[in-house]
C-alpha cells in the first residue's frame, strides 16, 4: 500500500451496525497503518535496487580474480616466458606495508591439467592501461563477483553483484583538462581520510590521472566529498567523488582487489 492510499474503514457484518468504541477506533487504525507505511518506505535505501538487471554492454566486466602477491617480489613481463621483456618488478608489500593486491584478466593454461600457469594483470601506475605477466604461482588469486562502473558523461556510478545491478548514483569527474581518465582499473587500498576533501571514506585505484584530489597528488581515487552540492559536475581534478551516503555504502560492499571500469558515456 503506498502513502496516500484510500483506507477502507472495518465494516461490520451485515445486519450490524457497528459499535461507538468501533466508530473511535477506525480512523485510529487508518492512521496507524499510513504510519507503518511510511516508515517501511523511508527505511528502504536509497538508489538500492533489490533485483537489477543484468550487465550488458559498456557495464561487463569480465576478468579472472584478483588477489595478493605471495612472493617477495615479482618481475611483470611482456609475455608469459621467463626470458620475455621485464616492464617492472613489484614486491610483495606496498610502501605503507599494506599486501599489493594485483587484478588478473587473463591466464595461460597448462595443455594437460588445465590449470593457470601464467596470469596477465594490469600493472598500476602511468602510463594508464598497460598490462603484463606473472607466473601463476606468485598471486594467491580469487574470483571476482562485484564490480563498480562510472559513466564519466551521464556522471553516475553502478555497483554490479553477481552481475546484477545493485546500486546506482550521481559522481562528480574530473574538470575539463584534468580528466577522469578511462579504463579498467582496480582498488588497491580503502580507509578512513583524514582530508576533509576526500569525505567519510575512499578508495584508492590503480589508475592515475594528470592531477587529483589525492595526497600528493595523480592517484584517482573514488571517495565521499564535504561539498556535496557539487555531485553531478565535472569538478575534480580527476577523482571520482560519492555523496557520502554511497561510499560509506561501497566501504561495505566493495574489497580491494574490485575492479572498477570507467567509461566515457
Amino acid at each position: 500500500m503506498s502513502v496516500g492510499a484510500h483506507v477502507t474503514r472495518p465494516r461490520a457484518p451485515a445486519g450490524r451496525r457497528p459499535t461507538a468504541r468501533a466508530r473511535r477506533a477506525a480512523p485510529v487504525l487508518a492512521s496507524a497503518l499510513v504510519l507503518a507505511t511510511t516508515l517501511a518506505l523511508s527505511l528502504t535505501p536509497v538508489g538500492e535496487t533489490a533485483s537489477g538487471s543484468p550487465a550488458t554492454g559498456v557495464a561487463r566486466v569480465e576478468v579472472v580474480g584478483s588477489g595478493p602477491i605471495v612472493w617477495r617480489q615479482v618481475a611483470v613481463r611482456g609475455a608469459p616466458s621467463r626470458s620475455a621483456r621485464v616492464l617492472v618488478t613489484l614486491t610483495e608489500f606496498r610502501d605503507d606495508f599494506r599486501p599489493r593486491v594485483l587484478l588478473a584478466v587473463d591466464a595461460v593454461r597448462h595443455r594437460v591439467t588445465g590449470r593457470p600457469t601464467w596470469y596477465r594483470v594490469t600493472v598500476p601506475g602511468r602510463p594508464n592501461g598497460r598490462t603484463g605477466w606473472v607466473p601463476a604461482a606468485s598471486l594467491d588469486l580469487a574470483p571476482v563477483d562485484r564490480w563498480l562502473v562510472v559513466y564519466r558523461g551521464a556522471r553516475k556510478w553502478e555497483l554490479y553483484v553477481d552481475g546484477r545491478l545493485r546500486r546506482t548514483g550521481p559522481v562528480a569527474v574530473g574538470a575539463a583538462g584534468m580528466e577522469t581518465p578511462l579504463g579498467l582499473f582496480f582498488v588497491q587500498a580503502k580507509f578512513v581520510p583524514t582530508w576533509p576533501v576526500l569525505g567519510a571514506y575512499a578508495f584508492e585505484t590503480s589508475g592515475y590521472s594528470k592531477l587529483s584530489d589525492w595526497p600528493g597528488g595523480g592517484v584517482v581515487g573514488v571517495h565521499g566529498t564535504n561539498t556535496p552540492g557539487l555531485i553531478g559536475q565535472a569538478v575534480s581534478h580527476g577523482c571520482v567523488r560519492l555523496h557520502n551516503r554511497d561510499i560509506l555504502f561501497l566501504r561495505s560492499a566493495m574489497s580491494v582487489g574490485t575492479p572498477v571500469k570507467i567509461v566515457p558515456a
